[in-house]
């Protein structure tokens, strides 16, 4: 399995783990809510639902009442498909989300992991964190001497694109620093304690997204952070 099949096998089966869907519905889900996938194709879609299928991770049924299974075939067009998770889907998007190796804190992949952070345990949420904002640092400190290199010899533009970057990385880092902080004090999506009490670092599973002042706070999947 490639990393990027991976990963829209991943975000699939997350998809349905909230409802049972129609491929028109999950691709707009996938465009819509998960950046990373805006550039997926129904074509690049169904062969992946069509090996969850075959895994047995998902089933077909078809979609609409029963006016519409028989409309369907009249009007001649085919019932609407719908994919729903099964009981061994569950168990292995379940298995993936408890992941948290480099390959959950990579550039596509942390943005598909991040959209389902209200899904994963604090501690695994930690780990992919924290791999990913080391990530970034090593990322920014081989641009830093890179641009050291290069400097003199830049024209300008090429040097405020080099800039930019960096900017863009170290934006980032930022705003992971300010989630790791916010899940080591165990807040909640407002920023106090999960159970309404102060902040402290034994609160339950709940999310730990700070409250942002300014709307700074870069989308995972950003192409200036590759």
């Amino acid at each position: 399995m490639s990393r990027r099949s991976g990963i829209l096998e991943f975000a699939v089966l997350g998809l349905l783990r909230e409802s049972p869907m129609h491929g028109y519905e999950l691709r707009k889900r996938l465009n819509t809510s998960l950046g990373v996938f805006r550039a997926f194709s129904y074509g690049t879609l169904y062969p992946c639902l069509k090996t969850l299928v075959a895994n047995g991770w998902l089933i077909e049924e078809s979609g609409g009442g029963p006016d519409d299974a028989l409309a369907a075939p009249l009007a001649g067009r085919r019932a609407k498909i719908v994919y729903r998770l099964t009981a061994q889907g569950k168990e292995h998007f379940e298995e993936l989300l408890s992941q948290a190796g480099p390959d959950a804190y990579e550039d596509e992949h942390f943005a598909a992991r991040f959209a389902f952070f209200g899904q994963t345990s604090r501690d695994v949420r930690m780990r992919v964190l924290e791999g990913r904002r080391s990530r970034l640092e090593e990322r920014l400190e081989k641009m830093r001497a890179s641009l050291a290199r290069t400097r003199e010899r830049l024209d300008d533009y090429t040097l405020e694109l080099q800039r930019h970057g960096m900017e863009s990385v170290e934006r980032e880092v930022r705003w992971l620093n300010e989630l790791i902080e916010s899940e080591r004090a165990g807040r909640d999506l407002r920023g106090s304690a999960a159970d309404g009490s102060a902040p402290n670092s034994t609160s339950g599973e709940t999310g730990g997204l700070p409250r942002h002042r300014d709307s700074t706070r870069p989308d995972p999947s950003d192409d200036t952070t590759t």
